[in-house]
């Protein structure tokens, strides 16, 4: 692999292309599962409301639709063999499901510390142990998995919720080292700011926030690029990875000044 060639090996054109959304019902997912059937892909679509997907799905000929509840393992695990009963295979499993609160010290609780953790990591986990079986049988195929650039450091009023994505990007990474060698893409996919139901809740100013589908175009030009990191936009994640490098005096200064926290 040379110096500048892509992280991942390239995928086919999205035509005919095999994928799986989980997470598609709302946000990033919906609007990414909408941009992938637009490209010819054929895609099935997960998330707990079924009336949800119907709509996302919109009676798409290449669309289907395996409602399930993401931090049930053993209702992932009945999706997944439905799926290879019915495509014979896979050739991309994305993973955009997650959920999110603001909390700080004073609010946090054991309880919504777990519910957090449920969707955003163990979910995932859970999800990616369930399809590597037959993606190296196969001897093809890519994960890729949603996490957020909350995870880069910790920040005010993400203390659980920036904690799983800090950990999904991690895990994400170790997994790129197992699956590389085997010919199987991993894709890490860092949002900054995207107009979603989750992000609506949110009380404070979020700079450069874009759409749910400038997100899925943004997804896609890097799934295709082959890039192991795909974060977007990258005026605003360009600024958050500067941060990473500052010591921590000068980070806490540097976030305390911008959030006024």
């Amino acid at each position: 692999m040379g110096l500048f060639s892509p992280l991942n090996p390239r995928l086919a054109p999205w035509p005919g292309l095999r994928v799986w959304v989980i997470g598609a019902s709302t946000g990033i997912g919906a609007a990414t599962a909408g941009a992938l059937l637009a490209a010819g892909a054929r895609v099935t679509l997960s998330a707990r409301s079924s009336d949800k997907l119907v709509s996302v799905a919109h009676g798409h000929a290449r669309a289907r639709i395996e409602a399930l509840d993401f931090t049930k393992t053993d209702e992932i695990r009945a999706a997944w063999g439905r799926i290879l009963q019915a495509w014979g295979g896979c050739d991309l499993v994305l993973v955009v499901a997650g959920t999110h609160k603001q909390m700080r010290a004073w609010e946090l609780t054991a309880a919504d510390a777990d519910a957090l953790l449920a969707v955003n990591l163990h979910g995932p986990i859970a999800t990616v142990a369930t399809v590597v079986p037959a993606l190296l049988a196969q001897g093809n195929g890519a994960i890729a998995i949603v996490s957020s650039v909350a995870g880069y450091r910790g920040l005010p009023k993400a203390l659980i919720y920036g904690a799983s994505k800090a950990a999904l990007i991690n895990f994400t990474e170790a997994l790129y080292f197992d699956l590389h060698p085997q010919g199987l893409g991993v894709y890490l996919i860092n949002p900054g700011f995207v107009a979603t139901p989750l992000t609506a809740g949110n009380d404070f100013t979020m700079p450069h926030l874009i759409t749910a589908e400038a997100a899925a175009l943004e997804i896609l030009r890097g799934l295709e690029r082959g890039d192991f990191e795909i974060h977007f936009p990258r005026a605003f994640t360009r600024q958050l990875k500067l941060l990473q490098l500052l010591p921590y005096r000068l980070y806490f200064a540097a976030v305390r000044k911008a959030t006024r926290l």
